[in-house]
């Protein structure tokens, strides 16, 4: 016996166009989910903010409850972004190259742009700091089989030694290390542990980025024994901006 309902229509069909109404209904609402941060768009050389009306339009703002009584956030905020661009069009079209003005590695462009993160701690389950410095917190260590790499010298990728490493900051959530502090000349100054390597052999712990003297010149070491979600970008940044800009010979094509 057939599953018609008409001549011309069964559930199968009936089903199949079910499916793909409902598909195309998901991907609209997941198209207007998306734009709750950064849009709507702005033209590349005029700036002037583009249209979100249209099918594909902006969502309507919600309210996100923030846990440990941090103030709510309202998403999309209709807020244009306020950081200036430290750097320079290189011609005039969209899409056109910029070069960073001033120090490359602080202009924060390229490998080391940043997000404007908020400027407090992020946190761990329990509500407290998630990011700390070992010393104090005696609840963490380094397991005996791996190396310890406090009192290592730091060196840049053209083995120039840039300081000592004085103290690791570890994630008291994900149980790794994060940052190395390094102590140099002119104060202490914090890597992401993710862009270095720590060699037991010889001691040191390269950071193939940067040169020996620029290591000094990376965000100091934040006061407190705390690091906000800002400084973590901000550190990222300059060590991150080094595979580029840390010599002229790095900005130069392969071919």
């Amino acid at each position: 016996m057939s599953a018609q309902l008409t001549p011309g229509l069964d559930i199968a069909e009936l089903v199949l166009w079910a499916f793909f109404l409902f598909f195309l209904g998901l991907i609209i609402y997941l198209r207007r989910e998306d734009r709750r941060e950064g849009y709507p768009l702005e033209d590349d050389i005029t700036g002037r903010v583009e249209s979100a009306g249209g099918l594909f339009s902006m969502a309507r703002p919600k309210t996100f409850k923030m846990p440990f009584g941090l103030p709510d956030v309202v998403a999309p905020d209709n807020r244009r972004d306020s950081m200036k661009l430290n750097a320079r069009r290189t011609s005039a079209f969209p899409g056109s190259p910029i070069e960073p003005l001033g120090n490359p590695l602080t202009a924060g462009v390229g490998p080391g742009a940043y997000a404007n993160r908020a400027d407090r701690p992020d946190l761990n389950m329990e509500g407290h700091p998630r990011i700390v410095p070992l010393a104090g917190h005696p609840d963490f260590f380094i397991a005996a089989k791996d190396p310890d790499p406090r009192g290592y010298a730091v060196v840049g990728e053209d083995r120039v030694v840039g300081g000592t490493v004085k103290d690791i900051w570890v994630d008291t959530a994900d149980r790794l290390i994060r940052y190395i502090e390094v102590a140099t000349d002119t104060g202490s100054v914090l890597m992401p542990m993710m862009m270095t390597n720590v060699q037991r052999r010889n001691r040191t712990v390269q950071v193939d980025s940067l040169m020996g003297h620029q290591i000094a010149g990376a965000p100091q070491t934040p006061t407190g024994g705390t690091i906000t979600l800002k400084q973590e970008e901000l550190a990222m940044a300059y060590v991150g901006a080094g595979y580029l800009y840390a010599t002229a010979r790095r900005q130069e094509p392969w071919l």
